[in-house]
């Protein structure tokens, strides 16, 4: 890839996890301030969500938040970001996180953060981007998740080509090498996703 301009992160709003996720959250808010990239995400102010956006804005970051207005209370939109973008449903939220990215980054958290993972690696799949995706399996927390992906190849629901839709990397620093190495993005944005 060229050159990263925006990466969109995708993470748990839980505060309530294993220190070492909460740490990756904020290293990596530092490397993408450090590296110049804007920070996307989900626009909360609490858990990984929180933790990363302070890290980005201490270290002298960008960062766009998008947050749905049904969660902005529930998940404390963050009142501090460089800019909070609030939308009226979940599928604007992911089509304008889609949207604002060169490139997705997959942090450790729940049904949320499960299903846009995904959902941006099915539409890769359906040749509606070609966009980098990366998961950050730290602690072995998506091993389960490429096991089921991997075991859907092999009972014949997915082509084995599924796993190049996505790259899994062992650290938050992992990310950018993965990224790089990405090929120069080729699809045009499919115009239902926009």
């Amino acid at each position: 890839m060229a050159t990263l301009t925006s990466l969109c992160v995708y993470c748990g709003s839980s505060s309530a996890v294993d220190e070492t996720h909460r740490d990756a959250a904020a290293r990596l808010g530092r490397l993408v301030a450090e590296r110049g990239v804007r920070l996307v995400y989900g626009g909360g102010g609490i858990g990984l969500m929180g933790i990363m956006a302070d890290a980005a804005l201490a270290a002298g970051g960008s960062v766009t938040g998008v947050i749905p207005r049904h969660l902005q209370m529930r998940e404390v939109g963050h009142g501090a970001i460089t800019e909070l973008i609030v939308v009226d449903s979940m599928h604007a939220r992911k089509r304008k996180m889609f949207e604002l990215a060169d490139a997705f980054a997959v942090l450790p958290g729940g049904m949320g953060t499960l299903d846009e993972a995904i959902e941006v690696i099915t539409w890769r799949q359906l040749a509606l981007h070609d966009k980098p995706i990366v998961l950050v399996d730290n602690a072995g927390y998506w091993a389960p998740l490429v096991a089921l992906i991997d075991h859907a190849i092999t009972a014949g629901f997915a082509p084995p080509a599924t796993r190049g839709l996505f790259t899994v990397v062992d650290t938050v620093a992992g990310i950018f090498e993965a990224v790089a190495r990405a090929p120069e993005a080729t699809v045009t944005t499919h115009e239902s996703l926009l």
